[in-house]
């Protein structure tokens, strides 16, 4: 393909993108394929000699699109929002474009210097202590990682250093592998399995910290953990809080947990995934206060903020510990500005060296929408939510399992935990809407979440008609079934 067929075919890409996204509701929103339907749609080997964009262009309503759950559909309510808008896919053509790998601010100035700069916007955006931002030669700064679970287990790497070193300096007859084996991590028992896969990748333990009635760690639940584990000779090294968990989004208690953290010298890291975008509204900012306790912290603008996968923005108050835990520079990737104290290598700040230029499109969303435009995006998902949690109360068959606070709802029958996993099978099968399940304590639940750029209110009364429907069907095969036994 040259230039000439570059222009004409990706033409014809964009409009398939922008046909793909103004018609997706007519889609059904979760596929009808069996595992392993792709494998006999296509041929056993490359091909030989090349094929024709043509042949490529129409194997992908034939094979691809079969197989896709359209998590862009405004019936998808599933897991938490993936965010997408027509600026971020024309920064990401952007980004390939260029196709520059950003491991040092030498290997491309431009990918280095935006990414500190819109980060510092961001932060600026949800009030973030000035600790953590880099301007006005800051400690702290910004980066963006692929995904929250990379950010966890940066910081949870990074804190494990700290820890390893203050310990030796401490006591210099302990050695690396003492204590590594009485290193402790702590996260609530509704945090993300991802922080529960940092300990495993980091080689530590880690412990649940129990929530309360709210499903929150409040302080006392943490300093009970931390007293028994210090008198039995283990070494606390790290807490992730959690605001907006995935089960229910609720939110740990920062003014309670972040002053025995750093009176305990245990590494602080906020996992805010989902919710955090939500803070550019001063209406919600007061969930991140204590925030000013923290070492790190960290939000998806690829899940709610309409910057598509992956953009995951990491903040840290001293940037130095990131760095002192994961510097080594070989000779081919130094260069003669990285003495000089006004550049970032960012390698030094993630798991893998090189990067994306992903500033490009957090910056293009940013200019284009402005904070006016995504405070209204992130308020109208709330709206939404608060409106489907309405529906559901007006029914008596039904319970709302969690406070609804942003765009969320947990909810299901009054009833039995087999009774729930029907209904939530008969929606599934129906692929009309798409949701998946939580635990709540001991009860099965089902997650409502507002997902989709496009959603609107009759999207939400037409799940909610279907959900109902279904539920009245279920219920009169399943009192008839109880009644023959």
């Amino acid at each position: 393909m040259d230039a000439a067929e570059f222009r004409k075919r990706g033409k014809e890409m964009v409009d398939y993108i922008a046909d793909y996204l103004e018609t997706i509701d007519k889609r059904q929103v979760f596929p009808d394929v069996e595992p392993g339907y792709l494998r006999p749609l296509i041929a056993d080997c490359a091909p030989q000699d090349p094929e024709s964009f043509e042949d490529v262009f129409k194997d992908i309503e034939k094979i691809i699109m079969p197989g896709v759950t359209h998590w862009h559909s405004p019936y998808f309510f599933a897991y938490f929002p993936a965010a997408s808008s027509f600026p971020a896919l024309l920064a990401d053509m952007l980004c390939g474009g260029i196709g520059c790998v950003g491991f040092s601010w030498a290997a491309s100035p431009a990918c280095t210097e935006l990414e500190t700069v819109v980060l510092d916007w961001l932060g600026k955006m949800i009030n973030l202590p000035e600790e953590f931002l880099a301007e006005k030669d800051g400690q702290g700064g910004g980066v963006i990682q692929g995904s929250a679970s990379e950010a966890t287990l940066v910081s949870l790497l990074a804190a494990r250093t700290k820890t390893i070193r203050r310990v030796q300096s401490e006591k210099p007859e302990l050695t690396e592998a003492d204590i590594m084996g009485r290193l402790v991590a702590y996260a609530s028992d509704q945090a993300h399995i991802s922080v529960e896969r940092a300990a495993l990748i980091g080689g530590v333990k880690i412990k649940n910290v129990s929530s309360d009635d709210a499903f929150s760690v409040c302080g006392s639940a943490l300093k009970k953990v931390l007293d028994e584990d210090k008198a039995s000779g283990l070494i606390p090294f790290f807490f992730c809080a959690t605001l907006g968990t995935t089960p229910c989004c609720s939110f740990d208690k920062l003014l309670e947990l972040g002053p025995i953290c750093n009176k305990e010298n245990i590494w602080m890291h906020i996992d805010a995934a989902y919710a955090g975008s939500a803070f550019i509204c001063p209406e919600f900012r007061h969930l991140l206060n204590g925030v000013e306790f923290a070492d790190s912290f960290n939000f998806n603008p690829h899940k709610w903020l309409l910057v598509n996968f992956d953009c995951s923005a990491m903040w840290v108050k001293k940037r130095s510990d990131l760095i002192g835990a994961f510097k080594l520079e070989p000779l081919y990737l130094q260069h003669h500005h990285q003495d000089s104290g006004l550049v970032t290598d960012y390698r030094h700040w993630q798991i893998p060296l090189g990067r994306r230029f992903r500033s490009l499109k957090l910056w293009f969303v940013l200019r284009m929408y402005g904070v006016t435009g995504l405070q209204e995006h992130i308020r109208k998902h709330v709206r939404l939510s608060h409106q489907f949690e309405h529906l559901v109360r007006q029914d008596e068959r039904f319970e709302i399992c969690a406070e609804v606070i942003l765009g969320l709802v947990c909810f299901r029958l009054k009833g039995s935990n087999e009774l729930n996993e029907a209904l939530l099978k008969s929606i599934n099968e129906a692929k009309k809407i798409h949701l998946v399940p939580c635990h709540l304590r001991e009860k099965f639940v089902l997650r409502f979440a507002i997902c989709s750029r496009t959603v609107e209110s009759t999207h939400i009364k037409s799940a909610w008609q279907h959900i109902s429907q279904l539920a009245t069907d279920l219920l009169k095969t399943w009192e008839q079934n109880h009644h023959q036994q």
